[in-house]
């Protein structure tokens, strides 16, 4: 006796198909915050006080590197990508698949990318104990250093 093939009803392989693809298309995880979304976030993860600098200054700093966009990547002449909501580079701090460097944060720079900050803010905060703090950061010395930055977390209290 012959085995007999079946085939597929229709339609069927076309929905195995659009669900394969759909899988594959499923949005990352990025966010871009708001204000106060990011000042409850950056409290939680012990972001206040640290190395001397207010939540205000981590915010201010966020919003001139990013605009609060965890998924942002800038990428430079020589190879090197800023990553994340702190603009996290990869010269020095995170590791591209492409590009080998220090590393000194012990991460790829992918891990920065994406709605979960902790690893974004346990590498900020590795760059903050260096000599030069927040300062190392352009964005943060030409727009927050020295301000009054109490607008960044006014009506943010939670």
């Amino acid at each position: 006796m012959e085995a007999r093939r079946q085939r597929c009803p229709p339609g069927v392989l076309w929905l195995a198909f659009a669900s394969l693809i759909s899988c594959l298309l499923v949005p990352g995880q990025a966010k871009i915050y708001s204000r106060c979304e990011l000042f409850r976030v950056l409290q939680i993860l012990g972001l206040e006080g640290y190395e001397g600098y207010s939540l205000a200054d981590w915010i201010c700093l966020a919003y001139y590197t990013s605009g609060f966009d965890t998924e942002l990547v800038d990428h430079e002449p020589d190879g090197s990508t800023n990553n994340g909501i702190f603009q996290i580079s990869s010269r020095k701090w995170c590791r591209n698949i492409k590009q080998k460097g220090p590393n000194r944060c012990h991460m790829y720079c992918t891990d920065l990318l994406n709605s979960n900050l902790k690893d974004s803010v346990v590498c900020a905060m590795k760059i903050s104990q260096e000599t030069q703090g927040l300062s190392s950061w352009e964005a943060w010395r030409h727009h927050c250093q020295g301000q009054d930055l109490s607008d960044w977390v006014d009506g943010c209290d939670f």
